[in-house]
């Protein structure tokens, strides 16, 4: 920047040098006008170098790749047919839009192990050239940034200006909210100004942002209702978002453990949705060990994915249907079997 003012500085010196001596010397400002057009290109070329090089709001670096997102759902995500579907469409649809008329809001729930994590990091790796260590996404955690529940109105100040100040830098900012269930109920309400259906606020539009929320609440109903689908011996994958859409949100908005718990999110309607995320089965937990072993070059085979996956528990006791952890935890088991 200061290499760019010293050289605007030393043309805008030459011209008025140049306008002075036009009466002696007429052919002085042609000269003047040449110079000027091969700084200004000059200029230009320095300042697209720098894009280059250096991450800049330009879509240069935020691209929404459509068909990455949807491989990566497909071939990275096991167990997930809900959830892969609904973030598909919702980043699909926002992305895709040059005029939104609020930011996006996913709200993503499920035990633990299920691909929560995960799916917020593919979505960032869709849209973003540097992926999740862009400087255009911001991750919060409840323990980590707002660990004292006496202190909330400190933070909510906190935040607010952490929100502002980052999308008056770039509208296309992302907003990762883990361990929601450990949150403050009353935190999430000091940003629903920015959720909402402004045009402007203090001058800054946040239509284009994107706001996610991590959560375990809501996944004790998401649960049961994968075990009655599979206890009346139907299929897992005809399970749709209307058999879990209401019972979660009201499960969410009535969990005084949820971060969401009667906030003006819900009741205004400002989550667009609310993505459930399923109990892993064996089969599920199999595809992620291949998954990990294939990242690591390990060509053990199913025997050993096989072995991790028995070693993880799962419920119903007798039945064994679904992973109590899901996939976590299974990097460090298949250290034991490799």
């Amino acid at each position: 920047m200061k290499t760019r003012k010293r050289l605007l500085l030393l043309l805008l010196g030459m011209l008025a040098c140049s306008a002075a001596a036009e009466a002696i010397e007429p052919i002085s400002t042609s000269i003047a006008v040449g110079m000027a057009a091969a700084l200004t290109g000059f200029l230009a070329s320095y300042q697209n170098i720098l894009y280059y090089f250096n991450e800049c709001c330009r879509s240069e670096w935020i691209s929404f790749n459509r068909t990455g997102l949807e491989a990566d759902l497909e071939n990275k995500l096991f167990g997930q047919h809900i959830a892969s579907r609904i973030v598909l469409k919702a980043v699909n649809g926002f992305m895709s839009n040059e005029n939104p008329k609020k930011p996006l809001v996913l709200s993503l729930h499920g035990w633990t192990g299920t691909g929560k994590n995960f799916v917020s990091q593919l979505i960032g790796e869709s849209i973003y050239r540097e992926g999740m260590a862009s400087s255009f996404v911001h991750i919060f955690t409840s323990e980590l940034h707002f660990p004292h529940s006496g202190q909330i109105e400190t933070y909510k100040a906190q935040l607010q200006q952490w929100i502002k100040g980052n999308v008056s830098n770039c509208a296309r900012s992302m907003f990762i909210f883990d361990e929601m269930d450990k949150m403050h109920p009353g935190l999430i309400d000091g940003i629903k100004p920015y959720l909402d259906y402004y045009d402007k606020l203090d001058g800054i539009s946040y239509r284009k942002a994107i706001f996610i929320f991590l959560s375990n609440a809501g996944g004790e109903r998401i649960t049961q209702t994968a075990l009655d689908f599979w206890t009346a011996g139907r299929n897992r994958e005809e399970m749709e978002l209307r058999d879990l859409e209401t019972d979660l949100s009201l499960s969410v908005f009535n969990n005084k453990k949820s971060g969401l718990w009667h906030t003006s999110l819900i009741d205004k309607n400002l989550v667009d949705f609310f993505v459930p995320f399923l109990p892993l089965e064996y089969r599920h937990v199999v595809q992620c060990v291949l998954a990990e072993m294939k990242a690591r070059g390990n060509t053990s085979g199913m025997k050993v994915a096989d072995q991790v996956a028995r070693d993880v528990i799962y419920f119903p006791k007798s039945e064994r249907v679904f992973a109590v952890k899901g996939c976590k935890g299974i990097e460090s088991k298949l250290d034991y079997y490799t």
